[in-house]
């Protein structure tokens, strides 16, 4: 049996020639070349390479063929194949090089675009649509820089919400409310406004420093109208400005029921002033109206010199740290002359200076009024304006606190004004230290003389010599005057035996040591001093075991012993914890060792000692290191 068989030859296949002729001259380069691919024994290779376009110019076909059937390779075309192969390999090499620059390039550019255009995609379509489906609303802001939060804005304002939802349950349910420095500004009043408005139970209202301005003044319209309980309205601390201040004024004009009205620190110029002033003539129920910290100069003070002719129902007005001079305070004596309501004038820090005194001294000498407290404290008063106080001093039935603090009266102001408290019955207090700001302090019968009128041994000698005469003075302070020794002797020797003064402030006065063992001498004869104030006189040991002798002694009326800033250390707290162990009819109930060098040695003597009084005499005494 005879087999065939069949043969294929890859090389009988017909040559096929692929040109690609460029439209340029020959060259070298990715871009600018073209390639001449051959069909050589069954594979495609490139021949030649050129510069330019590329164009198909023609397709050869070419079969050769032996006369046998099987094909053949002529040398020529295993040249050109050599040939064509070192031509590839050498231009294999700048095309790679150029494709790992260029690729990576293009590849960043594209894939930026895409990042762009996605972000695009996803973020403009969204504030579109919440720019259009839903308009911009004013948002209540609790706190500076919240909006710039969405989620943390919804958030605050929950709870301000909430907050605000017990400010008014407040306002519905307490007589008193207290809302300084909350920081709901004029939306939250708006919001507030309602239960005030409706409420018939609270009688005071504090919304000072709550960034109230003169918009939100306009939430009191109605307010004012149909709460007719509310006595107490404070809104100092808020910039309301003159533009407030006169909205609010027009709201007040006919009410019936605010009686004190506190607009302090409110940017309150000349035109506020103003505009108070034309209330006030209207208005027959307010009886406090508090100024304090504005701007009100010249003008602003004659307005409402000018509003106390006319208005007869007005008891206090607090006019501290503004700029009236004495030009203010004359215009103002004008305007007293004629009220016979007024009680309480505050000019705290307003420059009048002796002439101002004069001129207002000379109207409230002419008044039929009875002036209870003057408060003329830190007025750059001199010796020859203390003359004049010293007069009125001399003349007056019903003043009850005289304030004269910070001034410069001197020695030579002091005993003027000590000559004249020896004539005088109805003075509780002469305050030379500081302003306390309201009638509460004539609860005090005293004599201050402290703070910044340059007082020495000499002026106080003429001061302790009044007190023989004057037994009605219970308060004597002289603190922050530098008396010294000497002027702690002079009362000393006054008060061992005389006056009824229950309490002696001496703090900072540089009696030192010396000074210490004469008040303490006259502690042992002393029956009615229960406060005494020694802070800041350089006492040391020294001074401290000198009052502790005295303590030890007798000591049936003293009760509150303030030591504070005296320079002492263990010994003289050991001396005072023995004291308070050896009498047992020890009366005082608080001592302050504050700011002194005591160890835990000296604190564990005086804490042993408050327990052994406790433990024997069942007194709490109470000690501050």
């Amino acid at each position: 049996m005879s087999s065939s068989t069949s043969t294929i030859s890859f090389c009988s296949h017909p040559k096929i020639f692929l040109r690609l002729h460029s439209l340029g001259p020959r060259g070298v380069g990715f871009r600018g070349s073209s390639l001449d691919y051959r069909a050589n024994d069954g594979a495609v290779v490139p021949v030649t390479h050129r510069r330019g376009g590329f164009r198909l110019r023609n397709f050869v076909l070419k079969a050769t063929l032996r006369s046998d059937g099987s094909s053949r390779r002529p040398a020529a075309s295993r040249r050109v194949y050599r040939e064509s192969q070192i031509e590839s390999s050498s231009l294999v090499a700048p095309v790679k090089q150029l494709a790992s620059t260029v690729l990576p390039a293009g590849v960043f550019v594209v894939v930026t675009f895409v990042l762009w255009k996605l972000v695009e995609r996803l973020m403009v379509p969204k504030s579109e649509k919440s720019s259009t489906s839903s308009p911009v609303k004013n948002k209540w802001s609790f706190g500076a820089g919240i909006n710039l939060f969405p989620d943390l804005t919804a958030k605050i304002d929950r709870e301000a919400k909430l907050k605000l939802n017990d400010f008014a349950k407040e306002l519905r349910t307490f007589r008193s409310v207290d809302m300084t420095a909350r920081n709901f500004g004029d939306e939250g009043l708006f919001f507030l406004a309602e239960s005030l408005g409706y409420n018939q139970t609270v009688e005071e209202v504090n919304f000072s420093a709550n960034g109230i301005t003169a918009e939100g003044i306009k939430a009191f319209d109605g307010v004012l109208q149909s709460n007719i309980v509310l006595k107490t309205l404070d809104l100092s601390g808020n910039p309301i400005g003159d533009d407030g201040v006169k909205t609010l004024c027009d709201l007040l004009v006919n009410n019936s029921s605010i009686q004190t009205l506190r607009l302090n620190s409110t940017d309150l110029g000349d035109e506020g002033a103003k505009a108070v002033a034309e209330m006030l003539k209207k208005n027959s129920s307010l009886r406090v109206l508090e100024l304090n910290n504005n701007m009100i100069d010249y003008s602003g003070f004659t307005s409402l010199g000018g509003a106390l002719l006319e208005n007869n129902t007005i008891r206090n007005i607090h006019l501290i740290g503004n700029y009236g001079g004495a030009l203010g305070a004359n215009a103002l004596a004008k305007g007293l002359e004629g009220n016979k309501s007024l009680r309480e004038l505050h000019l705290n820090g307003n420059s009048i200076g002796d002439e101002g005194v004069r001129a207002l001294i000379s109207g409230l000498s002419s008044r039929k009024g009875k002036l209870a407290l003057l408060d003329i404290g830190n007025n750059s008063i001199t010796a020859k304006g203390a003359f004049h106080v010293a007069e009125f001093i001399k003349r007056t039935k019903s003043l009850v606190l005289l304030n004269l603090y910070m001034n410069d009266i001197g020695d030579e102001g002091a005993e003027k004004i000590a000559d004249a408290l020896k004539q005088n019955r109805t003075i509780k207090t002469l305050d030379l230290v500081r302003s306390h700001g309201s009638l509460w302090t004539a609860l005090f019968c005293g004599v201050y003389l402290q703070g910044g009128n340059n007082i020495h041994g000499e002026g106080i000698s003429k001061v302790a010599q009044a007190l023989k005469d004057n037994d009605a003075i219970t308060t004597l302070e002289i603190s922050y005057n530098p008396i010294g020794p000497e002027g702690a002797e002079a009362l000393s020797e006054v008060l061992k035996f005389h006056g009824n003064v229950t309490n002696l402030k001496l703090g900072w006065c540089k009696i030192g040591p010396k000074g210490a063992e004469l008040i303490a001498e006259t502690l042992k004869y002393n029956t009615t001093i229960s406060v005494l104030d020694l802070r800041g006189n350089g006492l040391r040991d020294e001074g401290a075991t000198c009052l502790a002798r005295s303590l030890k002694v007798v000591n049936e009326a003293l009760t509150s012993l303030d030591l504070g800033f005296n320079e002492i250390r263990d010994p003289g707290a050991f001396a005072i914890a023995q004291a308070l162990k050896a009498n047992e009819d020890i009366a005082v109930t608080s001592l302050n060792l504050s700011n002194n060098f005591l160890t835990k040695f000296g604190q564990s003597a005086l804490t042993d000692a408050r327990d052994h009084v406790h433990e024997m005499c069942e007194k709490e005494v109470s000690i501050s290191y």
